[in-house]
């Protein structure tokens, strides 16, 4: 039996999920073979290339949005955990500490100094390999330039004795007075030098002015830094972006006419930008059955954008817009926003988020060919 030929638009009748005022319906995915009688949706790799699409929308350096278009839930929430917990990075991991008299106490400065987001050239990060973990009972392992990269920060305040009398300022008055991420030092050793090149390549701080402590004069901060290769998985210090989110498209079907006094109130239910309210046209009242008849010029609501919207459904708690709107989501289409904390640019995250689930999946084939033997 040939497989029964499903009508234009129904597909997409099908992706959308409803919003309603208190709850929401059609959730789970029915594109698989079986669900309908007659009809093959069976997964093939050449449908899939023909509907899945990537579109960007914003790409700054430290800052992307894009939407997956064509994909399951499960492979877009796989590539957010990816992103959180599964791409490697650097950060600071032992701090030894040799002289602290300022005010903030040794385990809360190297927590401080642990949250500090580090960067540096990208094929020396690929270089930099995983720490060796210590057994009970083993002895400690080595560090080495392959695997630990040094920071150091030596820093006291004193007087300055240039600054005005009475200046009540103390950064004017004292030297030092405010410690910040720029202070710390990058030691290399061996190889480092060539893979983490100047200016740029060397290991610092993203952020410079990132403050770690206070201090007064006499107060000392001399401490070392060994900075090591992680997961977000093990510690958030690890992950490589400040947020890793994604949320499905909105629609808005406006149903039947929402006119005067009522679209301008329509369109203040929503965010700026997705309701505008234009004039209902000649040719829109001479279409018999579109409730325009005998409305020309009165002011109609209509959606510009429903990609601004949030999807507060405020719209559904006002009688007389019930049963004149649709509110919904569409199922396989997933807008991204990463947001990178320095030592890879978001987009290039993205990429590393498929490099990682490929491995993945190249692992279980491979050991699913290895239970089949």
């Amino acid at each position: 039996m040939a497989p029964i030929a499903v009508p234009p638009g129904e597909l997409d009748k099908r992706k959308i999920v409803g919003v309603n005022a208190e709850t929401v319906t059609n959730v789970t995915s029915t594109d698989f073979p079986g669900h309908y009688p007659g009809e093959d949706h069976a997964w093939d790799i050449k449908s899939f290339s023909n509907l899945f699409s990537i579109t960007f929308y914003k790409n700054d350096r430290y800052d992307a949005s894009f939407s997956l278009i064509g994909i399951d839930a499960s492979i877009a929430n796989a590539f957010r955990r990816i992103l959180l917990a599964e791409i490697p990075t650097l950060a600071i991991e032992h701090v030894f500490v040799h002289n602290n008299t300022s005010i903030v106490q040794d385990e809360v400065l190297a927590h401080r100094l642990g949250l500090v987001p580090l960067t540096g050239a990208a094929e020396g990060l690929k270089w930099i390999r995983y720490y060796p973990k210590q057994d009970e009972g083993d002895p400690a392992p080595g560090a080495a330039d392959y695997n630990t990269v040094v920071l150091k920060l030596h820093i006291e305040c004193t007087k300055n004795l240039d600054a005005k009398k009475g200046e009540d300022d103390p950064l004017k008055r004292y030297h030092n007075a405010h410690v910040y991420a720029h202070h710390m030092t990058w030691e290399p050793v061996g190889r480092q030098t060539t893979m983490f090149p100047e200016p740029d390549g060397v290991i610092r701080p993203v952020n410079p002015d990132i403050l770690l402590a206070k201090m007064r004069p006499g107060q000392v901060i001399d401490l070392e830094m060994h900075c090591v290769k992680g997961l977000g998985a093990d510690h958030a210090k690890f992950s490589p972006v400040c947020t890793a989110s994604y949320r499905l498209l909105p629609t808005i079907d406006i149903i039947k006419p929402i006119l005067g006094p009522d679209a301008k109130k329509f369109a203040r239910c929503f965010p700026k930008g997705v309701i505008g309210v234009e004039e209902v046209t000649e040719a829109e009242a001479r279409i018999e059955g579109s409730g325009y008849e005998g409305h020309v010029g009165e002011k109609k609501a209509v959606v510009v954008n429903s990609f601004r919207d949030t999807v507060s459904r405020e719209c559904l708690r006002h009688d007389e817009f019930v049963g004149k709107v649709k509110l919904g989501r569409v199922r396989d289409h997933f807008i991204f926003g990463v947001e990178s904390t320095g030592q890879y640019d978001s987009d290039a995250l993205f990429l590393e988020s498929v490099k990682v689930l490929k491995a993945k999946c190249t692992d279980l084939k491979r050991d699913l060919g290895n239970i089949m033997r």
